[in-house]
């Protein structure tokens, strides 16, 4: 039996032309839709990271200023100190570039001056307070500027 010519393709793009677009847009949408949900969940915990991070840097900071200007033992300790910094640095490798390397240097400024905060010396705590003082702002601008950056 012999065949019979079906319609051209061209006729069977123009008959479907329709299922053909939706389909189209439903995987364009479907990929939009998966790379959204990526960004947004990207975007949480970067932000997650960050106020974890900007929380710890204040913590730090009340550490140093008790070290600094109360003497106050109870509440400054250079190993709760430590323990703030080892945290920073911990939590900043979830965030974006350069704030791996501002919590390293966070790390070596606190490493050299810690010291320092603790002596009876008004001149040496202020020598040692300092660098700390300004590694810990350095890193905080870096995070909200990360944080403002988000969308």
């Amino acid at each position: 039996m012999p065949r019979t010519p079906g319609p051209g393709f061209i006729e069977q793009l123009r008959r479907n032309a329709v299922a053909l677009i939706s389909l189209v847009v439903a995987l364009t949408a479907l990929g939009y839709n998966t790379w959204r949900n990526e960004q947004t969940e990207l975007n949480r915990n970067l932000r997650h990271a960050g106020f974890e991070v900007l929380l710890k840097l204040g913590e730090l900071q009340r550490v140093a200023f008790d070290l600094r200007y109360d003497r106050e033992r109870m509440t400054g300790t250079p190993r709760l100190g430590w323990s703030y910094v080892l945290e920073i640095e911990d939590l900043s490798m979830l965030l974006p570039e350069p704030m791996p390397q501002k919590a390293e240097r966070l790390k070596l400024v606190w490493k050299h001056n810690w010291q320092g905060l603790e002596s009876g010396d008004p001149a040496k705590a202020d020598a040692a307070y300092e660098p700390i003082s300004n590694s810990i702002d350095a890193a905080r601008k870096e995070i909200v500027g990360t944080l403002a950056s988000l969308r």
